[in-house]
């Protein structure tokens, strides 16, 4: 098992990133949350989970063990594979998951994008007694893993080397698709828009 790769930031994409180790580059898939705090050239330490299928190995990286933990444990569910444990972890912080299955919260469940009524109902039962009690870091339940999406879209914007400027434009320019959304806003899907109509404006 790959515990974690460190190395330089190569390269960011909106769902991945590419971090140089020993001289090659590995690909690493990551929540806009985590890639936020990423920045081309500079160093960084993602702990990591390698998903094996017969035809593709992928790395999923995230900002710490506990996330980590939480993803894979989150694989135990019957129906969650990797992408959905990661949306879940997309739009909840560990901590929000863990008090939501403590407390029977469907609602922060179907925040998450392909999750229902009945598939919330399912994972509530079914992991209930695995991933443990909060840990009562002050996050509440179904808490962004963010301040923001306006703050998370232009952090992630900036570190795939965007200026101030056209960030700002991007994230204004998203708004409206944003505000339309149920529940909390999908980052992810915001940011694919705002490289939309940046590579537009070029």
């Amino acid at each position: 098992m790959i515990a974690f790769v460190s190395g330089p930031v190569a390269a960011l994409a909106p769902d991945s990133a590419v971090v140089e180790v020993g001289g090659i580059g590995i690909a690493v898939q990551c929540t806009p949350g985590t890639l936020a705090t990423l920045r081309t050239g500079r160093p960084a330490r993602l702990a990591t989970s390698l998903v094996v299928r017969e035809d593709s190995l992928t790395l999923y990286g995230f900002a710490d063990d506990d996330e980590r933990g939480t993803f894979e444990l989150l694989q135990t569910a019957s129906g969650v594979g990797p992408r959905l444990a990661q949306a879940m972890l997309a739009v909840h912080t560990p901590d929000a998951l863990r008090r939501a299955i403590a407390t029977g919260d469907e609602k922060a469940l179907t925040a998450v994008p392909g999750i229902g009524k009945r598939g919330a109902q399912k994972l509530l039962l079914e992991l209930k007694d695995r991933l443990g009690a909060p840990l009562g870091t002050g996050t509440g339940i179904g808490a962004p893993v963010s301040t923001g999406w306006r703050e998370q879209l232009h952090a992630a914007l900036i570190g795939l080397g965007y200026s101030t400027r056209e960030a700002d434009e991007a994230v204004s320019a998203v708004a409206p698709q944003a505000e339309a959304e149920e529940g909390a806003p999908q980052v992810g899907r915001l940011l694919k828009a705002a490289l939309q109509t940046l590579n537009r404006a070029r």
